[in-house]
């Protein structure tokens, strides 16, 4: 499979920046979850989160869920999640993904 070097650059800076910025809220651990980024010292992923919030949870919402859940931190991942919002909605991906295909 040819990947371009455009897009594991975009990947690798996102992949990055949730390690070394938000480490002190996520980890990926091969044995947790399959390496999955997932909230510090939970089973629940990161992905979940933002699944949540698509369907309407509020915060309150999933602290009632998961409440050992800390409110600074779903924001953190919820601030995390826009600033890569921000950041893809400049490249057409279609496009790439198009061009890359094989």
């Amino acid at each position: 499979m040819k990947i371009s070097l455009f897009i594991l650059n975009n990947y690798l800076i996102l992949y990055f920046y949730i390690l070394f910025e938000m480490s002190d809220i996520i980890e990926s651990d091969p044995e947790i979850l399959g390496g999955k980024p997932v909230i510090k010292g939970t089973r629940i992923p990161v992905a979940l989160i933002y699944e949540l919030i698509s369907l309407n949870y509020s915060i309150d919402d999933i602290i009632k869920e998961y409440p050992h859940l800390d409110r600074k931190i779903i924001i953190k991942v919820l601030e995390l999640g826009k600033d890569a919002l921000n950041n893809l909605s400049k490249v057409n991906l279609d496009k790439i993904l198009n061009k890359e295909a094989y």
